[in-house]
């Protein structure tokens, strides 16, 4: 009875263990969501399938052309900035005005697009990057080598934010504008300008999570539903624009994902994440750190 506990005890600390790891991407993913709504204050339901579009880059850059994988992360984010640039400019910006509604409608829009032109251009195939990582074993506990260094570079992108959202002039006038875009537009600043860098920036972060995660996921026209629908829901539990309750719930996700992956299946711990979500809306419909306005 006492060796089955002690293996039990490994078994859970392994699983606490990779939810933290899983925690860490979760963050980033939630991190550009949370950083554009906090910003432009609307909400990009296609946010994951620019994260598609970079994982496809990634995969026809290492696979068909031989590049490196970290020469081909560096394009894969500028790529996917330019992505998100383009995305403001040609369907966000012309309805900053319009009913939440609207937005939201265009934007799903775009998914629908974007999973569209890569069903037809890519087909519906599972592509792989080829790369094989080895595992990592500690003691009786295995990780994945792929998912540690996917959790230490979305950290590193996180701090690379973290100082420039608070050390340049640039990151001060975004952070200035998400608490009053009304009087930073008074004051004569260029409003439509941060707006466009924000989104950049937001599609470089989808470019980093792009990177990390097609060394853990096939590439296919919908892996956006994979990963898109449980960033949303993070975002929303966090309480939308708030970056540090975004943080928060991406972790408490992950944990409630990987223990429940344990005691059942990883199916299980997504269903208990999205039953914990309901559970929340009803004691904390705003989020767990709402946003002051």
């Amino acid at each position: 009875m006492q060796a089955f506990l002690d293996i039990f005890d490994i078994y859970l600390l392994e699983a606490v263990i990779n939810g933290i790891l899983l925690g860490g991407v979760l963050a980033l993913l939630a991190l550009g969501l949370n950083l554009i709504f906090g910003v432009i204050d609307v909400t990009w339901i296609c946010y994951a399938e620019l994260v598609m579009i970079g994982m496809y880059a990634m995969y026809f850059m290492v696979q068909y052309y031989g590049v490196s994988y970290f020469v081909a992360a560096p394009f894969t984010i500028l790529l996917v900035a330019l992505l998100g640039a383009a995305l403001h400019y040609l369907v966000i910006a012309p309805l900053l005005t319009a009913p939440p509604i609207n937005q939201l409608l265009a934007t799903g829009g775009v998914l629908f697009v974007l999973q569209s032109f890569a069903t037809v251009a890519f087909g519906i195939d599972f592509r792989n990057l080829g790369i094989r990582l080895p595992v990592l074993a500690f003691g009786d506990m295995n990780f994945s080598y792929a998912r540690l260094l996917s959790f230490l570079a979305a950290l590193v992108g996180m701090v690379a934010v973290y100082l420039f959202m608070t050390r340049t002039f640039t990151g001060t006038a975004i952070r200035a504008i998400s608490q009053d875009r009304q009087i930073m537009a008074l004051m004569g600043v260029d409003t439509k300008k941060l707006y466009l860098i924000t989104s950049a920036l937001g599609g470089a972060l989808a470019g980093l999570a792009a990177c990390l995660l097609v060394l853990q996921y096939d590439v296919h026209p919908f892996v956006g539903l994979s990963f898109g629908p449980i960033t949303f829901l993070i975002c929303v539990l966090g309480g939308l624009g708030n970056f540090i309750g975004g943080f928060i719930a991406a972790f408490v996700f992950a944990e409630i994902i990987s223990l429940g992956g344990l005691f059942s299946d990883l199916e299980w711990g997504y269903v208990l994440a999205f039953a914990f979500f309901i559970v929340m809306m009803f004691i904390r419909p705003a989020g767990l750190l709402a946003r002051r306005r």
